[in-house]
């Protein structure tokens, strides 16, 4: 703990990012293994190691957040992600969280590269 900047704090999320669609898991979970499902077909495309990379984060961060929402719950993909990292002004969030967005912002920035 970092006074005034960085709180370990144990929290769930039933949403998406930033507690947007809260008691919506069963849909979230299928799109996450719809983004899986499509990562391994594009991955095999990755015509540099700054999008396979990128490609790699996000999906981790997905199976990460998925395997959450699997075995956190009673239902079918209805459990809820574990967020602990608590920055200031930025929502709790988890490592998964931070890959898939870094991963993200990393597709972004080779996109950008190759043209």
């Amino acid at each position: 703990m970092i006074d005034g900047f960085l709180r370990l704090h144990l929290t769930t999320n039933t949403g998406a990012a930033f507690s947007l669609f809260q008691n919506s898991g069963p849909l979230i979970g299928i799109i996450a293994i719809g983004v899986v499902v499509m990562i391994f077909v594009v991955l095999g495309d990755a015509s540099k190691r700054i999008e396979a990379v990128a490609l790699g984060m996000v999906l981790g961060g997905a199976v990460g957040n998925l395997l959450d929402r699997v075995f956190r719950g009673n239902g079918f993909l209805d459990g809820a992600v574990v967020d602990w990292i608590d920055w200031w002004w930025i929502p709790t969030f988890n490592v998964a969280d931070a890959a898939i967005t870094s991963g993200v912002a990393l597709l972004l920035i080779a996109t950008f590269i190759r043209r």
